[in-house]
């Protein structure tokens, strides 16, 4: 595993649970709007944290933490990374994962082999505008299985989307919604500018505004909030 940060403490990754986050460098999109800079564009300039002392820490604090986030990047590049997640599940750990969507063969074998509490997806955008939202050229196929995989699991999710002034229309959160019916759980995470982002021109949305998008997307899912804010 490509392990380039661990927080020690969070309370509000994995909701309801003490968790450590850890953070894996590489991601095969490069986002604009993306808060992770070192991690997506520049992972090879980060040290590494090993295994050993991952699973150094996860042993001492059993009993105190819950659970283990993995983010990144994009975990699912990692080769090694069903393998990791058994260890993690071993030391009786909840795992909840964060991923692109990118990678469904992955996500289907951690699935299928019942690696996973909970699950959070970012869906970037309308499948039209998916290439100049991720700067990427995946087949939007690989999105849709990844989708259709996570709605049908029986493990908890949720989806989210990072919501851009330039790149989301109030009809592109309508789309998406659509795109994803009947939902467990759909967040709307407002674009915040800060130094690590990739391409810092973008612009957020104002509160009332995001109750606006938040009006139209409530109508398709189960739940549906606003997040980061």
């Amino acid at each position: 595993m490509d392990i380039k940060g661990l927080q020690k403490l969070s309370l509000l990754d994995f909701k309801g649970y003490l968790a450590a986050t850890i953070f894996t460098g590489g991601c095969n999109f490069s986002c604009p709007f993306c808060h992770n800079k070192s991690l997506v564009l520049h992972p090879n300039d980060l040290s590494n944290i090993s295994e050993d002392e991952i699973f150094s820490f996860l042993k001492s604090r059993y009993g105190k933490l819950e659970a283990v986030c993995i983010t990144g990047g994009e975990p699912t590049l990692q080769h090694d990374l069903t393998s990791f997640i058994h260890n993690v599940k071993n030391l009786g750990y909840k795992v909840k994962l964060d991923t692109n969507g990118s990678n469904p063969n992955i996500l289907k074998e951690l699935l299928d082999y019942n690696l996973l509490d909970y699950v959070a997806m970012d869906i970037k955008n309308t499948r039209k505008k998916y290439p100049v939202t991720t700067n990427s050229a995946l087949s939007l196929d690989a999105i849709d299985y990844s989708i259709s995989l996570i709605m049908s699991s029986p493990v908890s999710y949720e989806f989210r989307t990072t919501v851009v002034k330039e790149l989301h229309t109030k009809e592109d959160i309508k789309t998406i919604s659509q795109r994803i019916a009947g939902a467990s759980a759909y967040y709307l995470q407002p674009y915040i500018q800060s130094p690590g982002v990739i391409n810092p021109v973008y612009t957020s949305y104002t509160k009332k505004e995001l109750q606006i998008l938040l009006h139209i997307a409530t109508p398709y899912v189960k739940k549906c909030a606003i997040i980061g804010i």
